[in-house]
């Protein structure tokens, strides 16, 4: 049993004054919770266990092994998946009035010294969330399976699209920290439940204007088994994406701001398909009657596309320009 106490380590680096919360989603993960659970303690003021209707009894085991009262245990009434248990464990830590919530996987595959690295930048004010980044070093990638190096990259570039956050990578990383505040204002019954709500988490963010950050980070695995698989969740992944970025820019661009950006979009969407019909058009018509195609024809064509790209260009530019970077949330105070 673990009765003690322990005084948060994080004091000593910088977090004075913050109230720090862990979130943690058990799910299968009986073999690794107990030691994840007493690895943030020393971090930490609370330490919610959300379990996930665990086959395995993760939620009972942590409650039997922990009599800390920073402990908390929440189980749903029904597996809610990873994005839904963490959605529940925000909720929880909000409530508890926590400055900074941090959430770690339950498999052990995190190191939990990282967590005032995570923590600090929310708590200077230089971030409202910040995430792990795997490939930030390169020399460390190799202890990474090649699958997930080519599905991380995959899903890397489609996040940067759906999500507007073009400097940010590894967006399936689930080590992370957000600012109270900022929990607060998320529509937690809107976003995505199972493995995807890492990067519909961020979509929300942005829309919000929130500033986000990658901590560098090793990859580290051990003998957890993932629960993930890249080849299963590419295709509905893809389809997501490409819902949250057509949102993404409906909601930036036309619905709660106009601009020369959104002028070019337009033009540059209208440039495109006239020159996709009116220049296809012709060419299968002169090919199928056996003529050449007119000097004029093509010259519309081309610089309807040439323009067209141009101004695409100029929009795609813009957008990357127009990353959050101030935090949203008010700078935490210490006494």
């Amino acid at each position: 049993m673990t009765a003690t106490h322990v005084v948060p380590i994080a004091k000593a680096a910088g977090l004075e004054d913050i109230r720090v919360a862990v979130v943690i989603p058990a799910y299968k993960v009986s073999r690794h919770i107990v030691d994840v659970v007493r690895s943030v303690l020393p971090y930490c003021d609370h330490v919610f266990v959300i379990d996930d209707c665990c086959p395995e009894g993760s939620g009972k085991l942590v409650e039997s092994t922990f009599v800390d009262p920073r402990v908390v245990v929440l189980f749903n009434e029904q597996n809610a998946g990873v994005g839904g248990a963490v959605m529940n464990g925000y909720r929880a830590a909000v409530a508890a009035g926590v400055d900074v919530i941090v959430k770690v996987d339950g498999d052990g595959q995190m190191d939990a010294s990282l967590l005032p690295e995570f923590a600090l930048p929310i708590a200077r004010g230089e971030a409202d969330y910040t995430k792990g980044n795997r490939f930030f070093d390169l020399k460390n990638i190799g202890a990474m399976p090649p699958m997930r190096i080519f599905g991380n990259a995959a899903l890397s570039f489609m996040a940067k699209l759906s999500t507007g956050y073009w400097d940010i990578f590894d967006p399936t990383n689930g080590y992370t920290a957000i600012h109270s505040d900022v929990a607060r204002q998320l529509p937690y019954d809107r976003i995505s439940q199972r493995y995807f709500f890492e990067t519909d988490l961020m979509f929300r963010l942005n829309t919000l204007r929130a500033a986000v950050v990658d901590i560098p980070m090793d990859a580290k695995y051990g003998d957890e088994v993932s629960n993930l698989h890249i080849r299963r969740i590419l295709g509905e992944f893809l389809f997501k994406h490409a819902k949250n970025f057509f949102k993404r820019i409906f909601y930036n661009y036309f619905l709660r701001d106009v601009s020369l950006a959104s002028v070019e979009l337009v033009l540059s969407m209208i440039l495109l398909v006239f020159a996709a019909i009116f220049g296809g058009g012709h060419w299968v018509s002169s090919a199928s009657g056996g003529r050449a195609t007119p000097v004029g024809t093509i010259m519309i064509t081309a610089v309807s596309l040439i323009w067209g790209l141009q101004l695409l260009l100029a929009f795609i530019g813009y957008d990357i320009s127009t990353v959050p970077r101030r935090a949203i949330h008010k700078r935490v105070r210490r006494n």
